[in-house]
């Protein structure tokens, strides 16, 4: 697979340190219940379909990356920086 640096240009993915999903992930509080931070160290939603990852360009430009994919097809259809993103 290769990911489109929006810095460096194209390169293969073995530049870059996968760190999971990008929109879905929210930490529990302080004091929560011991299940809701097993859930969120250790469960994972495996979709098919479209996902938004974070990626970091570890050989590279040292940036975070969020890349919108395919996990079905491949396809890679955007990736944008984390730092150039208003927040949400």
């Amino acid at each position: 697979m290769r990911l489109k640096c929006p810095l460096c240009g194209e390169r293969d993915r073995r530049e870059f340190y996968y760190s999971g999903a990008a929109d879905y992930l929210s930490r529990p509080e302080a004091g929560a219940a011991p299940a809701a931070w097993d859930d969120y160290l250790h469960n994972r939603d495996n979709p098919a379909g479209v996902t938004r990852d974070l990626w970091y360009h570890e050989q590279g430009c040292a940036q975070w990356l969020v890349v919108t994919r395919n996990t079905v097809t491949h396809e890679i259809t955007a990736v944008e920086l984390v730092a150039g993103r208003a927040a949400e």
